[in-house]
């Protein structure tokens, strides 16, 4: 009797053990990672696209005020542009030092 039940905690223990690095095992390869990867995938777009579109309805906002079409617009699309590429290297610096 008293063999069986060292035999029953033995496999229980080699049981847990298993699961523990099954669990591992699939962290390492980890949704987490991709998720990551893919949200920061995401907001380098919605960065770069949101800058561009911003300085892009300023310049025409104020050429329309102004009336000296397409030269605002043109010049804030490309600081929208600048804007946009200085967030996405930012938020580089940013990861690398995490």
């Amino acid at each position: 009797m008293e063999k069986t039940s060292t035999d029953l905690e033995r496999l229980g223990q080699k049981i847990e053990d298993l699961r523990l690095k099954e669990a591992i095992a699939r962290h390492e390869v980890s949704r987490p990672a991709r998720s990551r990867a893919s949200r920061l995938g995401l907001r380098i777009c919605v960065d770069l696209l949101s800058a561009v579109i911003v300085g892009a309805a300023i310049g025409y906002v104020l050429d329309e005020l102004f009336g000296s079409k397409p030269w605002l617009m043109s010049l804030f699309l490309m600081f929208g542009g600048a804007a946009g590429v200085l967030n996405v290297y930012r938020l580089s610096k940013q990861e690398e030092n995490d």
